[in-house]
């Protein structure tokens, strides 16, 4: 991900775009779960998915929507608001991507974005819109020191 900091870190601009995939697993699920304890059955039992008509256990919403904060944090994006739109459901062991563009920035570093999440046939299952502060020019100096050293406390994958 440093690539994404790196582009951070350089400024960004309107029209900057980024992109980030997963294929989220049980495992994902369950541990979810625990941190939100949300264990609402549609995210388990198959009779309950079943009566809901879906194929089978689905994700967290919101745990899907952390693509958005995946990279909300690699650009060290504060977040003011975020607004989404839940347009599918997403299945165990199903890739999403997340696009995420800067659609707007004011002269004070807030900024707008927004982002399209789609499963592995194309079909999105997500939409949101997110306001936030921008890193200035202070923030971005500590994220270059930081990448310098090896950006160490910086777990993402990819």
């Amino acid at each position: 991900m440093s690539h994404i900091r790196q582009k951070a870190v350089e400024g960004l601009q309107i029209g900057d775009s980024f992109s980030v995939s997963r294929t989220f697993t049980e495992d994902d699920v369950l541990r979810f779960a625990e941190i939100s304890r949300d264990y609402n059955p549609v995210h388990f039992d198959k009779r309950f998915t079943g009566v809901k008509r879906f194929q089978g256990p689905i994700c967290h919403g919101l745990l899907v929507a952390s693509l958005v904060t995946e990279i909300g944090g690699q650009i060290g994006w504060l977040a003011s608001g975020m607004r989404f739109d839940f347009k599918r459901p997403v299945y165990l062991g199903e890739t999403v991507t997340c696009e995420l563009t800067i659609a707007d920035i004011d002269g004070n570093g807030r900024a707008r974005a927004e982002a399209i999440l789609t499963n592995g046939s194309g079909l999105t299952v997500m939409e949101c819109v997110l306001s936030g502060i921008l890193p200035g020019e202070p923030e971005k100096e500590v994220m270059q020191a930081m990448l310098a050293e090896g950006d160490l406390t910086n777990r993402a994958s990819g």
